[in-house]
């Protein structure tokens, strides 16, 4: 018989995130979106910022930005190694919404000494942060 729950552990540099029995994750990687149910195949992906949804076993939906790291799924159990994870209490709205600015006008500018890549990473964290909070 298939399980109907597995465990997610997410640990972050200066704390454990999140830890418990899920029913359900979603997460953005850079092979696009995905979401985990129990018995997935094992796999290893790459994060990529954005809100991740946790489906907890007693119906609570929780929402999160995270900005990168690694996640570990196996068929029982996902442990995911994040940079950076954070609740919507702990966003500061304004701050988000001023870095979103800094990082649209920075690839508005497409100056050739500009570090485009690092521009569009910053704009995607500023994105999951104000996201997490709507």
């Amino acid at each position: 018989m298939a399980e109907s729950s597995f465990e997610l552990k997410i640990i972050t540099p200066d704390r454990v995130f999140y830890e418990g029995t899920i029913d359900m994750l979603e997460m953005n990687t850079t092979e696009g979106e995905i979401g985990v149910l129990p018995g997935h195949i094992p796999m290893t992906v790459i994060i990529k910022p954005g809100v991740v949804k946790i489906y907890e076993t007693n119906g609570e939906t929780k929402e999160a930005a995270m900005h990168a790291g690694f996640v570990e799924i196996l068929p029982d159990k996902v442990t995911v190694l994040a940079e950076i994870a954070e609740w919507p209490g702990e966003i500061d709205i304004a701050r988000a919404e001023a870095a979103r600015a800094r990082a649209e006008a920075r690839l508005q500018e497409k100056n050739p000494e500009m570090d485009m890549a690092r521009a569009e990473i910053a704009l995607l964290r500023a994105i999951a942060r104000i996201s997490v909070l709507k």
